[in-house]
């Protein structure tokens, strides 16, 4: 029995989609982490992952049976610029897996050597930022948010080229699937209509089933899109979460978040938030995510327009008809959303005044994004345990009195009862998030003293991060000064 049972679509789409690429070994991999849970939701034989075997297999030193490793092709809008020529360029895709609930997931190793779309890096991965994207991505499953996630990760005895000399590492990442609003870009700069064809026909068969019902079956796939993207982004921002790079080729059709590169989740709030130490304009700070995720997706429809109409201008009316729903399907969602962490049952237009001060508020006094809303929480119901509130770690400053009188008076409002309101915000205001000091504490431990237990650690308290406990309150301390983050970095 193979440990793992391929099932590989993309590859047997014309070879101008991608490249075959084996990965390039590695000198002496060891193992870091298995997500045994997620592994097992997949169907891999858990003993042969954790085992030499597995090791080996993650690190690009053994392909697994079945497998069919790819690099994939695609262009991309970066910081507003279009490159029609880019590509996995320190990864491999070495198959698609069907789980065990019946959906498609592609297996990739990132960090596993050049590819004919490298540009002349070295396609390699140094460890710092496998263990950021590993934190990160699991993190953001346990939010609720989409996204790829993180199956294993292997150190690779090599080193790293980059500012100085660092370890390699391989990451084993799962995603629904790689493909980009810059894959269908690619074809489309090189007026190939049939690739664009069967492109669409791939990702609705895939992602969007019910799409092919439809009397123009790219059509509701381009909605189906803009949907998922309205959504996603709404969960971004609830979360104080900034990608830092939200290039077109890093926006994926499937609606998950992809690419923990520069990205981190704010402490104090602050809308114009830049971490990306590459985002020297500001393009992707935290307020502008709503309106570049609305421009990315007019890119995507634009290249979609030779297969969405035999009629080019009807063509055009279509997608902008698709394109202008994203703003009020955002909104909404931002609203619900928003409800939940206030604990209201839903937001009206009487209550956009109470949000927007509360938003001003918390920037003028720069209040930490995840405590304020968590500190709300504690304040609708008395818990049966006081020390479960986050009152020791963060109280709202005299300034704000008046608006949570406000706020107190609107929940009057509402029929909720106090206890099961309260348990709603719990569930939409984590405590725990992976706050940039303490990532970097984490892959500064594993680099400088080849100590994993500091990631480790970090792992297990954000697999539950609504649940506060108080003896692990410095996981949930917001940074003090000489800790702050302000810059993140691209592993590239």
């Amino acid at each position: 029995m193979n440990p793992i049972a391929f099932d590989n679509s993309y590859a047997r789409l014309p070879e101008r989609f991608y490249a075959r690429q084996a990965p390039e070994p590695v000198a002496a991999p060891g193992p870091i982490r298995v997500n045994e849970e997620l592994a097992t939701a997949l169907g891999i034989d858990l003993d042969w992952l954790k085992s030499a075997a597995g090791t080996e297999a993650v690190a690009g030193n053994a392909t697994p049976p079945g497998a069919d490793p790819i690099a994939t092709v695609y262009a991309g809008h970066q910081f507003g610029g279009f490159n029609p020529q880019l590509g996995d360029g320190r990864a491999v895709l070495l198959g698609e897996i069907i789980a065990r609930d019946g959906h498609r997931f592609d297996l990739q190793l990132k960090g596993s050597g050049p590819t004919p779309w490298s540009r002349g890096g070295d396609g390699r991965s140094p460890l710092g930022p496998v263990l950021r994207e590993y934190l990160l991505s699991e993190t953001m499953y346990r939010l609720g948010v989409p996204t790829t996630r993180a199956l294993a990760a292997v150190t690779t005895g090599d080193v790293v080229a980059r500012e100085r000399f660092l370890p390699g590492a391989v990451l084993a990442r799962v995603a629904s699937s790689h493909i980009r609003i810059g894959t269908f870009q690619y074809y489309a700069a090189r007026k190939d209509v049939e690739a664009l064809q069967l492109l669409a026909d791939h990702v609705i068969e895939r992602h969007y089933p019910d799409a092919r019902a439809g009397e123009n079956p790219v059509l509701a796939l381009l909605e189906g899109v803009v949907s998922r993207q309205a959504s996603l982004i709404a969960q971004w921002q609830l979360l104080g979460f900034i990608h830092g790079v939200m290039n077109t080729d890093n926006m994926l059709i499937c609606g998950e978040t992809i690419d923990y590169g520069p990205c981190a989740f704010m402490d104090a709030f602050n809308p114009d938030q830049v971490y990306s130490s590459i985002d020297h304009g500001g393009r992707y700070a935290y307020r502008s995510q709503p309106g570049i995720a609305h421009w990315n997706l007019s890119c995507l429809a634009q290249a979609l327009l030779p297969i969405l109409d035999d009629d080019p201008e009807r063509a055009v009316a279509l997608a902008q008809k698709a394109i202008d729903a994203f703003p009020g399907q955002f909104l909404d969602a931002n609203a619900q959303g928003m409800a939940r962490k206030l604990g209201l049952e839903a937001i009206g237009e009487q209550d956009a005044a109470l949000v927007e001060d509360l938003w001003q508020l918390m920037a003028e006094h720069g209040l930490d994004f995840t405590l304020a809303f968590r500190r709300l929480a504690d304040l609708v119901h008395e818990r049966d345990e006081p020390s479960l509130n986050v009152s020791a770690l963060f109280e709202f400053p005299d300034a704000l009195q008046p608006w949570l009188e406000r706020w107190r008076a609107r929940l009057d409002q509402d029929a909720q009862p106090a206890a099961a309101r309260q348990a709603l915000m719990d569930r939409a205001n984590p405590v725990f998030i992976p706050r940039n000091h303490l990532v970097e504490e984490a892959i500064a431990a594993a680099t400088d003293e080849k100590d994993l237990g500091v990631f480790h650690r970090l792992m297990e308290v954000l697999a539950s991060p609504h649940a506060y406990r108080p003896d692990l309150a410095v996981f949930a301390t917001p940074p003090q000064p000489e800790q702050v983050v302000r810059q993140t970095f691209c592993g590239t």
